[in-house]
Order: C-alpha cells, then sequence, then structure tokens
C-alpha cells in the first residue's frame, strides 16, 4: 500500500519505518530540512533500540523515502498518517496548530480518496478539527465535494522499545466510521494481525480517549507508589517488598509500580496536563489526576531533599555525580526528565554536578546550554572524582552492577541516593555504603 507519514519524530518515524518493512511504500514528510537530510544519509535523529537498522534497509530497498516535498507526499499516499508534535500549551491544553496546519496542507493538495489518520496523541474532537480544516481547505478548490475519511489510530509505543511494540502490538485500536477507510486500515494491518486478531474498531472520539485514559492510568499507578513510598519510609516498611506483595495479585500486576523519582517523557506529563484541561473544559474536575500530577511534580525533588537532609540546605562547594539524564533507559528523550530538576535544585544551592548517561549527554547539554556548574562525563566512573555522593536517576543497564568498592574509592565519601531502587540496602549496609533508596524503610 501507499503511505505518507507525516512528522519523522518518535511516532512518525516508527510508524513509516515499521510499515516500510511489512512491504508498503511509505514517504515520510518532515518541513525540517536538517532531518531529512540526517535521514537520507541513512542516521536518525533520535535514539531509538533497532530503528536504524529498518530504516537504512527499507530506504536501500526503495520502500521508504524523506522529503520535505509536501505536494509529493500528500499525492503519495493513500492513507496519510499525521504524527506531528502536540506539545502542551500555557494553560495546559494539547497544542494542535501543527496537527491543523498538516490537514490544511492535505486539504490544499488532495485530488482523490484519502485517509487521513490521526497518529499523534490528540484531544477527544481532534478528528472533528482536522476534518473542519481539510473541508474549508476543499471548499476553497472548489472541491468541496470530494471524498476522504478522517480517522484515529492512537500509537501505544513506549520510548526504548518502540519498534518491538510496533510490530508485535498487543492492540491497535481504529476509530472510525467510514466502511472504506475501516477495510484499508484492516488491510495494512494484516500482517501484524496473523497470530490473532489485535484490532478494536470504535467510534472516533472513543479513540481519542483511549490513548489518554491509558496514559493517565498509567501515570497513576506510577505517583500512587511513590505516594506510598515516602509513607513506607516513614512506618519501616520497605516498599519493594510491598510492591511484590501487591503485584502477585492478578488484579494488580507489576508494571509500572516502581517507586522512583517521578516520571518524566513525552507522553505522561502532558497528556495527563492535557486530560485535567479536557476536564475543566467540560465542567469536570478530575481530581485524582490532578492529584497524580501534584504527586509527581513533588516526587522529582525527592532525590534532592534527601541530599539537603544529610547535607543541609547551602550545597555551596559540594560536588554531586549523577548517573541517568534521559527520563528512562533506551532513549536520549530529555523532556520532563526528573534529572534537569535534580540538577536544578542542587546547582540553586550552590552545588557542582558532574552527569554522565549512556546516550542523553549531547541533548543534555543542548537542552541545559553551557553553563560552569554542570559537566558531562563520558565514563560513569569519571563522575566520580571529587563527589561528595552519587545520585542514581536513571535506571540504565549499566548501572546495576556497578563495582561497589570502585565508588566507595573514588567518592569523598561512601553516600549514595538511588532513585531508581537499583541496589539492595542490607548489600550496601554490608559494603559500608551509606544508601537512602525510595521508600526502603
Amino acid at each position: 500500500m501507499k503511505v505518507t507519514a507525516i512528522g519523522t519524530g518518535y511516532v512518525g518515524l516508527v510508524t513509516g519505518a515499521c510499515l516500510a518493512e511489512m512491504g508498503n511504500h511509505v514517504v515520510c514528510l518532515d518541513v525540517d530540512p536538517e532531518k531529512i537530510r540526517v535521514l537520507n544519509n541513512g542516521e536518525i535523529p533520535i535514539h531509538e533500540p533497532g530503528l536504524r537498522d529498518i530504516v537504512r534497509r527499507n530506504a536501500a530497498a526503495g520502500r521508504l523515502q524523506f522529503t520535505t516535498d509536501v505536494d509529493h507526499a500528500v499525492q503519495h499516499g493513500t492513507l496519510l498518517f499525521v504524527g506531528v508534535g502536540t506539545p502542551p500549551d500555557e494553560d495546559g491544553s494539547a497544542d494542535l496548530q501543527y496537527v491543523v496546519a498538516a490537514a490544511r496542507s492535505i486539504g490544499q493538495r488532495m485530488t482523490d480518496y484519502k485517509v487521513i489518520v490521526d497518529k499523534s496523541t490528540v484531544p477527544v474532537g481532534t478528528a472533528d478539527k482536522v476534518r473542519a480544516a481539510i473541508q474549508e481547505e476543499l471548499e476553497k478548490r472548489g472541491r468541496g465535494d470530494m471524498p476522504y475519511a478522517v480517522i484515529s489510530n492512537p500509537e501505544f509505543l513506549k520510548e526504548g522499545a518502540a519498534v518491538e511494540d510496533f510490530m508485535k502490538p498487543d492492540r491497535i485500536i481504529i476509530g472510525a466510521d467510514d466502511e472504506q477507510a475501516t477495510l484499508l486500515m484492516r488491510a495494512l494491518y494484516a500482517p501484524f494481525n496473523r497470530t490473532q486478531d489485535r484490532m478494536l474498531i470504535m467510534d472516533v472520539k472513543s479513540a481519542e480517549f483511549t490513548k489518554y485514559a491509558a496514559n493517565a492510568m498509567l501515570a497513576t499507578r506510577i505517583s500512587f507508589m511513590n505516594e506510598l513510598a515516602l509513607l513506607a519510609e516513614k512506618v519501616g516498611a520497605d516498599i519493594e517488598l510491598v510492591r511484590r506483595g501487591i503485584g502477585s495479585d492478578p488484579r494488580i500486576g507489576y508494571q509500572f509500580l516502581y517507586a522512583g523519582a517521578g516520571y518524566g517523557g513525552s507522553c505522561f506529563p502532558k497528556d495527563v496536563k492535557a486530560l485535567v484541561r479536557t476536564g475543566a473544559e467540560h465542567d469536570v474536575t478530575l481530581q485524582v489526576l490532578t492529584a497524580v500530577e501534584l504527586a509527581n511534580e513533588r516526587q522529582k525533588r525527592v532525590l534532592v531533599d534527601k541530599v539537603v537532609a544529610r547535607f543541609g540546605e547551602n550545597l555551596a562547594g559540594r560536588r554531586f555525580a549523577l548517573w541517568g539524564l534521559a527520563f528512562k533507559p533506551d532513549t536520549d528523550d530529555m523532556r520532563e526528565a526528573p534529572s534537569l530538576i535534580v540538577i536544578d535544585e542542587l546547582t540553586r544551592r550552590g552545588a557542582t554536578v558532574a552527569a554522565y548517561d549512556p546516550v542523553a549527554v549531547p541533548e543534555a547539554s543542548r537542552v541545559l546550554g553551557p553553563r560552569d556548574d554542570v559537566s558531562f562525563l563520558r565514563r560513569a566512573e569519571d563522575a566520580l572524582q571529587g563527589a561528595d555522593a552519587l545520585l542514581i536517576v536513571t535506571e540504565w543497564k549499566e548501572f546495576r552492577t556497578p563495582d561497589f568498592d570502585a565508588i566507595k574509592a573514588t567518592l569523598k565519601q561512601p553516600v549514595i541516593f538511588d532513585g531508581r531502587n537499583l541496589y539492595d540496602p542490607k548489600l550496601m549496609k554490608a559494603l559500608g555504603i551509606e544508601y537512602s533508596g525510595i521508600g526502603r524503610g
């Protein structure tokens, strides 16, 4: 099938590359010429395991093309996937200007039946706005009777596992009221449904709502455990043991029950805000999600609170090693990363930070900009030199079993603040390391 993916961020690029992998002819469109140049050179502008190989393989086979030519991109695809960004607006609502702009570009150029697929995470009612924008442009051209469909196909991709999630989906949500569009989407996703039918067909608004509901539920689980972790510390319980105890209940399960330094990324923070804002627009106060957001903002400061309790409010002259900058492992995404709050709070109190991350240093350097109080190191061990303590913010695998003797020998004093509960407190005590996790009693 002929497919166009509009936007080459996580959603658009993964969608386009994986659909090309299944034999479709895909054109990926972006207005950023630098992104397209990088992609045409066989590189990718994001860190996502397995993605570069798929991009290179399908580009070489002629099934995957990257362009800034809007005319070509719109004319190419029967299915046009809109995967542009929907950043939070000042009031917390999703900014739909890029989605609407893409819709207008389509309406200005389409000459035959198209299925416009909202792939971006968008609020309920966005398909109506996309349809209105396309219709307005068609009527300007005197083509107001041209047939087309606007449907919703929300993505459920975890950064760091996006390729695997796309190739082996646990569900494929299609929101459509057009029979021809539904048949085309069934044909497109047939290769992903060979062992069992994972496709769920529903109305457009329910599909749009499903994406927000899923992210809000997962964010709620994280904040719930983080709140319990704060209480566990006060009463002397170990939140890791509690997690195992409640996770063994099949009604609850283990996923997204890890206490830590708060969630970040491109989805959970903005989607919770957007859903709360949608509720306000319809006079429904979403009290649980409001609390989820507040709890997460507090949690991002928990590590710094522990540092202050140990070293005092004035951290002038102190140096701290920080392992992990990205909001989660296997990505270089710094959006809403807890590390940004930790760095800001430490340096605001006069400390300097020596940071290390396996892949996110370039992006973190760009986000933070040049500054004298933050340095980026090439190796995890190098960050420890001259540091008063080690803070762990991202749970990269290489941090799970470090050389603790080397850590003790390199730090000024053997102190670890573990924002991801990677280590056993009993082992740390036996090794002579002063250890503080999240909710470890």
